[in-house]
């Protein structure tokens, strides 16, 4: 029997109630995750075997040549992990200049930054795991091995991007095995990444950085016209970073510190606290189109201002200060979209999963390859693919964000918390390029300023501002709503975006007496607990 999977009816999905939980896009990295809690291991480990499974089970998502951001709370305080990647030591607008002229590259090697996500997981396994790293590392092992089924989501997005890449190094030999896509619950198994796995295993990730891996990925990118080096790799170490946080509606929500976008999330929902929502409907055009210009205005400050920390001329602070985000707030009309320009502060002082367990450690954790694939590049005989997030990046000298030598680019993956009276409350995050910090901002605005619960903030039909007026809107949204936007001067329009989309979140809120969980439904995955 050959069954249609593209044929299905609307549905609600239900909360999961646990003491234990994962949620993540894929039901079979959520269920490694699960298997690590249920041998005695805490949230960190169950992340880390999530994480890694993922990589196999969603690789149009994210892969073993990832970036990753991690926010734990470890029952005392929360501690933030950034391990995205740095620039190799070539890259300077000159190396592009001479190589692509105005028009450097969406994909290839010279789009792949240092990945740092093996990186990140040894060092949150090396601070709070319990069980053995290899232990954590196993269910990836055994997927790679063994194969499983393409999911349907996985499958769409995967078919999406094979005309595009196909002509990648490595790409087609690992991820078109039959001269095209999988397709839905087609068997597909990646051998060689089984067996770098366990070569990550049992060094604890530095045969990545250090070793066969590493020669293998050098040797890769030398062939096919890149310049990754021994060094850049050996060099490599993620960060242990201090949260940023603003306050909304009597919570704290917590955010990366650039070079992330999460201060986005934390600008806007600043600027809200400067404007009266009072009696307005969640589902209203009135609260949207408020939401969708204060999105706004803090893209416009965060694209002209926010890069490597080390390069920013203004802080984090300066952004976030409450004076400066009220006058922002002024900007905004009722009944009118804007085309806004950044500010200047007055100075002063895309997979995305998370777990929590029985003890109460909570952990936010995001990993991406940035678009479908990321660079298209796959080094066959490691079963590594590679991000593109040398395409965060700009190539002007004048800005901030201009590529330099091991140098973090601009990143738009970003793990949230949510804390209230200092204990926490809540870890999630949304996928998807820069619909991240708009879906933090319009999930939580349905669970704090209306009461929904996760799920169904979760489920709710989604904007997606682009550029100028322009703003994107999900089908499942009201035409009344479309209507009243469009005679606000808003630019109502559907993107053609197969493999962002609206996102795909993840939450788990803490209860009195364990957790409530909710999953995406526009993505494969769920929530599972005990």
């Amino acid at each position: 029997m050959k069954f249609d999977y593209h044929v299905g009816y609307p549905t609600r999905r239900i909360p999961v109630f646990a003491r234990n939980v994962v949620a993540t896009s894929q039901p079979l990295a959520a269920t490694a995750g699960l298997r690590m809690l249920a041998a005695g291991g805490n949230a960190i480990d169950a992340v880390i075997a999530a994480a890694a499974a993922i990589t196999i089970v969603e690789p149009v998502s994210c892969g073993l040549g990832s970036d990753a951001f991690a926010i734990v709370w470890d029952g005392k305080s929360l501690q933030g992990l950034n391990a995205s990647g740095w620039s190799p030591a070539t890259w300077t607008p000159e190396y592009f200049k001479r190589k692509y002229g105005d028009n450097p590259p969406l994909r290839g090697w010279d789009s792949v930054s240092i990945p740092g996500v093996i990186a990140g997981w040894a060092a949150l396994h090396k601070r709070y795991g319990t069980l053995p790293f290899e232990q954590c590392l196993q269910p990836a092992i055994e997927l790679a091995e063994q194969g499983y089924c393409v999911t349907p989501v996985v499958q769409r997005k995967w078919a999406a991007q094979i005309e595009q890449l196909k002509g990648q190094p490595g790409f087609a030999q690992t991820f078109m095995p039959k001269g095209r896509a999988p397709e839905i619950g087609e068997h597909f198994a990646m051998p060689n990444a089984a067996l770098t796995l366990r070569r990550i295993a049992a060094s604890y990730g530095r045969d990545y950085y250090e070793g066969e891996t590493a020669a293998g990925l050098v040797k890769h990118s030398a062939a096919n016209g890149g310049s990754l080096s021994l060094e850049d790799l050996a060099l490599y170490q993620p960060q242990w970073v201090e949260t940023i946080s603003k306050n909304y509606r009597g919570h704290e929500l917590h955010e990366i510190p650039p070079n992330g976008q999460g201060i986005a999330a934390l600008m806007a929902l600043g600027m809200l606290n400067h404007v009266d929502i009072t009696g307005m409907h969640p589902d209203s055009a009135e609260l949207r189109h408020l939401q969708i210009e204060a999105m706004k205005l803090a893209f416009a400050d965060v694209y002209q201002h926010v890069a490597d920390e080390s390069a920013m001329q203004v802080s984090a602070a300066d952004l976030l200060n409450d004076g400066y985000l009220a006058e922002r707030a002024k900007l905004i009309r009722p009944g009118h979209a804007g085309d806004f320009n950044h500010g200047l502060p007055p100075k002063g002082g895309t997979i995305y999963l998370t777990a929590a367990d029985a003890n109460g450690m909570m952990v936010s954790f995001i990993q991406s390859n940035y678009m479908g694939f990321g660079s298209g590049v796959v080094v066959p005989e490691l079963g590594v693919s590679l991000q593109n997030r040398g395409r965060g990046f700009v190539f002007d000298p004048k800005h901030v964000n201009c590529v330099a030598p091991r140098k973090r680019p601009f990143h738009t993956i970003i793990p949230a918390f949510l804390m209230k009276d200092g204990a926490p409350q809540m870890s999630f995050g949304v996928m998807g390029g820069n619909m991240q910090p708009q879906g933090h901002l319009q999930t939580l605005s349905r669970m704090l300023d209306f009461g929904q619960n996760p799920q169904a903030a979760c489920d709710a039909p989604r904007w997606k501002v682009n550029t100028g007026r322009s703003v994107d809107i999900e089908d499942t949204m009201e035409p009344a709503v479309f209507d009243q936007l469009r005679q606000w001067g808003h630019v109502v329009e559907h993107i053609d975006d197969p493999y962002m989309d609206f996102g795909s979140g993840q939450f788990i809120w803490k209860l009195d007496h364990g957790y409530v969980a909710a999953s995406d439904a526009r993505r494969d995955g769920c929530a599972v607990g005990f």
